[in-house]
């Protein structure tokens, strides 16, 4: 394998599973070229007259999809941990003897690692999408025979939309569905709200196939996925186990140095004058950016602020807000928690939205650059804002990149991070694994200070006079270092398990294999 540097300093291959790599060449700096990929021209005499696209199982639509060796298959992440579909698709390939498949899943979770044994015996060659848990452990330590790629939502849109991947058959797991294969998430007893992430692969795809556990008559309305792009219907017992689908028990952090993040993050919000009557927001469903949100809320309801919308991952805190007047619009990427899907088969002005509006860069323009601030994690930043969200600082991939690069986009950004984790710091010299240029990153907030990117002289100057306690990122790292040491770096080995792609398609970083110690010496 050889090697070259991109833009940003990170030694990356240069091919990646046979094919020639772009290099990321800085923010806003590639163009891409040519037009959409678009999935072969269908006739509607090769489909039932009658509109009726059922068949008997999951094996049956494969087999009439032309299921074989070497194909990408994909799936889509709406029911999380609470996944079946997937584990029972590579079941019915390995019963086939297919193999050298690639999975292009939207996301994947600890459930997924039933499928371990598929990568071992070649059934599965490669994962392009996230690796968590422990799918995240093997593919460290170096047990998967490709390479693995990873894309945020957007850019997962921006590959199928391009012609980068060519989904051969996408398999799309619906809650309600109708015999034609028109079909939404947002009844039955597997109900997730939103199938955005699947938008993609339901018009891209050269074949598509759509598994239900709740059938209904023709029109399933609304229909977020459309019977036109479908060729094969199945009907299954079980999609996903709802209690691991949405948890009904979405929680606002109670620790309290998460608290004074959140409290920090919300004044200096307030103080920067982001939070007007008419702005926007986003931020995610951890505990911090829950208690975020409901520190947002009290400002908001003290001053008689309404905010024109907010994006989710919706949750019941955002709901409450939508049903309270405190928010005009909720746009919804995916749903978290039983009160968003209510809320969205229910609520006009809950949108469901797919990464096509929310955040595709190969487009003309996303709502990403609309929203006024978004709060997110990551696991590691550097002096520089550079910020890592896909492996712990021992090199472990931990999850998937998820729409945090498309929010990079945003007026402002903000990290709420604590200082150190289990007596690690997370202000790094360099971060393990870059995932985001520091220039898009505006604010860390930490429970020891707050510090903004030297580059947002706006928001220096519009909070200067506040009481906010100010830091470097320079001072804040000393700190952490005087308190925990520092840490040794991960022991990594020149293989590449994975590349970390940007929202254009470049590769910005890569990720490489985990050195394991001796056997019998602890790690």
């Amino acid at each position: 394998m050889n090697f070259m540097t991109n833009k940003a300093g990170r030694r990356i291959p240069d091919r990646i599973n046979g094919e020639p790599v772009v290099p990321y060449m800085g923010v806003d700096e590639y163009r891409p070229g040519g037009r959409r990929y678009g999935p072969p021209i269908s006739s509607c005499a090769d489909h039932p007259p009658g509109g009726d696209k059922r068949v008997g199982s999951l094996r049956e639509a494969l087999e009439r999809c032309g299921l074989r060796d070497g194909m990408t298959l994909s799936t889509h992440h709406h029911f999380r941990n609470g996944d079946l579909l997937a584990n029972q698709l590579f079941d019915i390939a390995h019963e086939m003897g297919v193999r050298g498949l690639r999975w292009f899943p939207s996301a994947s979770f600890p459930c997924h690692g039933h499928l371990i044994p598929y990568l071992q015996d070649g059934t599965i060659e490669r994962i392009e999408g996230s690796m968590n848990g422990p799918l995240g452990k093997f593919v460290s330590e170096g047990g998967m025979s490709g390479t693995g790629v990873l894309r945020s939502h957007g850019g997962r849109y921006q590959a199928v939309q391009d012609g980068e991947v060519r989904i051969d058959i996408a398999v799309i797991g619906a809650p309600a569905a109708d015999p034609f294969g028109n079909a939404n998430g947002l009844y039955g007893s597997s109900a997730c709200g939103s199938l955005g992430f699947a938008l993609a692969d339901s018009r891209y795809a050269e074949k598509v196939i759509v598994v239900t556990d709740h059938p209904v008559d023709f029109p399933c309305v609304p229909w977020q996925i459309q019977g036109n792009d479908v060729d094969c219907v199945v009907e299954v017992d079980r999609l996903g186990d709802p209690a691991q689908i949405v948890s009904g028990t979405t929680r606002i952090t109670r620790s309290p140095d998460r608290l004074l993040l959140a409290e920090l993050t919300a004044r200096f919000c307030d103080a920067a004058g982001i939070i007007r009557d008419g702005f926007s927001f986003q931020s995610g469903a951890g505990g911090t950016s829950l208690a975020v949100g409901e520190y947002f809320r009290k400002i908001m309801k003290d001053k008689g602020i309404r905010a024109r919308f907010a994006r989710g991952g919706s949750n019941k805190f955002l709901v409450s807000m939508l049903e309270e007047g405190l928010i005009d619009y909720l746009l919804d990427g995916q749903t978290f928690d039983l009160d968003g899907v209510r809320s969205m088969a229910e609520n006009p002005n809950h949108i469901w939205t797919s990464p096509f509006t929310s955040y595709n860069y190969h487009g003309k323009g996303n709502f990403a650059g609309l929203v006024d601030v978004v709060v997110l994690g990551a696991t590691e930043v550097d002096l520089e804002f550079n910020a890592n969200v896909v492996t712990h600082s021992d090199g472990y991939l931990l999850h998937g990149i998820g729409g945090w690069q498309n929010c990079l986009y945003s007026k402002t950004v903000i990290l709420p991070l604590p200082l150190f984790r289990d007596r690690i710091p997370v202000l790094r010299e360099r971060v393990t694994t870059l995932c985001g240029p520091g220039e898009l990153i505006d604010v860390i907030v930490t429970e020891r200070g707050i510090a903004v990117n030297p580059l947002r002289e706006d928001l220096i100057e519009a909070t200067r006079n506040s009481s906010l306690p100010f830091k470097s990122l320079g001072e804040l790292k000393q700190e952490a270092d005087r308190i925990c040491g520092i840490p040794a770096p991960p022991r990594l080995e020149e293989k590449v398990v994975a590349v970390v792609k940007w929202v254009d398609g470049t590769v910005l970083d890569a990720v490489h294999q985990v050195s394991l110690p001796p056997a019998g010496q602890e790690s």
